[in-house]
């Protein structure tokens, strides 16, 4: 599996110990930059990686800035991405199982190197499990195109009312 790398220079202190961490789980990475400490734009890097993932020449991206809110709404821009801004273990792992993310951004000012490890870990181990939330994501996906008669259908759609029972369903 390969994973697209970026941040401004306000993450790029942090995201050479999260590239080796990733490496030593057995992934292929490669670093869209910024490779230097020189103040630079976020929406860069973001849109980098986002273009990498969907393009489907990476497989998932991690993207770092100060609070990972910037560097994921640039990510999010691009048709396809589904980034999550992550500080916690709980977050990473049902962003992936619930909402299918393909970009996982977290701020080098608001997680420490130990923290940011585990993130990803979570992140990365977790699977997509589809059934009710496949749905969700054509949502996503018919906001996206601005297919407006698509969203109406997969909304009024008889599968899922909106009062779901959530006993013994899975997170």
């Amino acid at each position: 599996m390969k994973i697209a790398f970026g941040s401004d220079h306000v993450g790029l202190e942090l995201k050479p110990t999260i590239i080796e961490y990733v490496k030593s789980l057995g992934y292929e990475v490669h670093d869209f930059g910024t490779k230097i400490a020189e103040r630079t734009d976020y929406p860069i890097y973001g849109k980098k990686v986002g273009e990498a993932v969907a393009s489907g020449e990476y497989d998932l991206g991690i993207v770092i800035c100060g609070t990972g809110v910037g560097i994921s709404l640039a990510a999010n821009k691009v048709k396809g991405i589904r980034a999550c801004v992550c500080s916690d273990c709980y977050s990473a792992k049902l962003s992936r199982m619930h909402n299918n993310t393909n970009v996982l951004a977290f701020g080098s000012r608001v997680v420490g190197s130990e923290l940011a490890k585990m993130i990803v870990k979570n992140w990365l181990e977790a699977k997509f499990i589809g059934g009710r939330h496949q749905r969700r994501i054509e949502e996503l996906a018919a906001i996206e195109d601005g297919d407006d008669d698509k969203f109406t259908e997969l909304k009024d759609s008889d599968e899922y009312n909106g009062q779901e029972e959530f006993e013994n369903q899975p997170l």
